[in-house]
């Protein structure tokens, strides 16, 4: 059995402003009506695959559980990752786990932000890696390059793949090179693209790290050790995670392991790594031109236009080499060949404290999402949506009052000691102060409008008093 391994904390800068630190890449249908991370898990998916295990952070851990739900999937272990080290302690900590409870596990660890179209032909790399993995090698899988591409790291292999695409020892990594290494890496014919995949034995890994990344090991295995539940996930131990070295797994291991072979890996494959890489997945027209709906090109070649709003229509006139991303509080315009420096938008964005930086217009939460709708000094308007069966905290506000008004389905409405139900077309105002919980009794979404009055409209003046989600105090908790 394989147990899939899914690493979801990114925060995918390079894609904004649809990715954002609040709500990356990976949770997005960037390609489709599945977001890149529902994708991975049913590429994951078949007899010989057990329950997906995840890694991810607190923030998306109920938007993890969400998306698997929609999919029909139930998830193995989640595992919250108090703060972000990187690969080689995720990577750990996931061995460690699996190990505990089966001594033989065999692990696939996979990203949650690529696109691999042909899902059976993966799955047939991974067999044809099996064999490698049950002689106690640690296998990673390269992309058969297309041309000398500079923003991947590559595999160097102790000889040119053949045609069955079986495991071939693996001689070293190579860090992203100019572009006349790429030519010449490329010519030599033995060498891929390093697509950051990996199968081994849970125990293969864990005495890799006793071998080359002690400092390593012996904090991520107290972080297991001390682990505790949380409404169905495993939260590792803050304190032991936090002496953990931020590092990939690259560094850490397997640039040092000698016991390492790769599998090539031949068909349509992309990190999502950029604009320019979206365009090159994305369905184009015969002048090059890849739109999504809700944006028109007239007279354009080469180039992405994407409205990522509903409402905003994006409309490019005689463009070429240009990407146009548009969202209903932030817009990018960039040359193609610029797609990598977006993120340097983003850290500029941070310098002047610009919201849109980290934060995603829709702040999803357990129970659904809510948007901003008009903000002011004094007042702040606010659509809500809360899933069928959903409830938000017990909770009052110290410097402001509500207004509620459905506009579809019902809501079970809390205020002090009186409860109502509060149905299409009615309001209800909730006081400064008051203690009150909203609730969709019903079996269709429920959408309120929300008229926030006060001196102070933050979302960290939660009060919580009782909470379905174990979410504490604090914004989100």
């Amino acid at each position: 059995m394989i147990y899939p391994t899914i690493l979801c904390g990114g925060s995918g800068t390079r894609l904004w402003p649809l990715s954002r630190k609040s709500y990356p890449k990976q949770f997005a249908p960037l390609l489709g009506d599945q977001t890149l991370f529902q994708a991975s898990a049913l590429r994951l998916r078949g007899d010989e695959f057990a329950s997906p295990v995840v890694l991810t952070n607190s923030d998306f851990r109920f938007i993890v559980t969400e998306q698997l739900s929609e999919i029909g999937i139930d998830p193995g272990a989640i595992l919250i990752e108090p703060e972000g080290r990187n690969t080689a302690p995720a990577v750990l900590a996931a061995a460690l786990h699996l190990m505990a409870t089966d001594p033989d596990a065999v692990l696939l660890v996979a990203p949650s932000d690529h696109a691999i179209p042909d899902a059976a032909a993966f799955r047939a790399a991974v067999e044809r890696g099996l064999a490698a993995v049950a002689a106690g090698q640690i296998v990673t899988f390269g992309i058969t390059p297309s041309r000398p591409e500079t923003g991947y790291g590559y595999l160097e292999l102790s000889a040119q793949p053949d045609t069955s695409g079986a495991p071939i020892a693996l001689t070293r990594f190579v860090e992203k090179p100019d572009l006349a290494r790429a030519e010449a890496m490329l010519a030599a014919g033995n060498f891929l693209w390093n697509a950051g995949i990996f199968l081994f034995r849970a125990a293969d890994m864990v005495a890799a790290f006793e071998a080359y990344a002690p400092e390593v090991l012996a904090p991520v295995r107290a972080a297991v050790e001390n682990a505790h539940t949380d409404l169905g996930f495993l939260r590792l131990d803050p304190t032991a995670w936090a002496k953990a070295p931020d590092i990939s797994l690259d560094y850490a291991v397997m640039e040092r392991a000698t016991n390492l072979a790769a599998v090539p890996f031949s068909e349509e494959w992309s990190d999502l790594g950029g604009w320019d890489a979206v365009w090159a997945a994305q369905a184009q027209d015969e002048a090059g031109v890849a739109t999504s709906s809700g944006a028109t090109a007239i007279d354009c070649e080469e180039s992405l236009l994407r409205s990522e709003s509903d409402g905003v229509e994006l409309v490019g006139i005689g463009l070429k080499n240009v990407i146009a991303v548009a969202m209903n509080d932030a817009v990018l315009v960039a040359d193609m060949s610029r797609a990598q420096d977006v993120k340097k938008a983003v850290d500029a964005l941070k310098v002047r404290k610009a919201p849109q930086a980290v934060q995603f217009p829709k702040d999803h939460r357990p129970w659904g999402w809510f948007e901003t709708l008009a903000l002011a000094d004094r007042f702040q308007v606010k659509r809500i949506v809360v899933h069928p069966g959903a409830a938000l905290s017990l909770q009052s506000h110290h410097h402001r009052s509500e207004h509620w008004i459905v506009v579809q389905g019902t809501a079970k409405v809390t205020i002090d000691d009186k409860v109502q139900l509060v149905t299409e077309n009615q309001s209800v105002y909730i006081p400064l102060g008051a203690v009150h919980r909203m609730e969709n009794p019903g079996k269709v979404p429920m959408v309120l409008i929300e008229v926030q009055t006060g001196s102070y409209l933050g979302e960290d003046d939660i009060i919580r008093y009782d909470d379905v989600y174990a979410r504490g105090q604090g914004a989100k908790g």
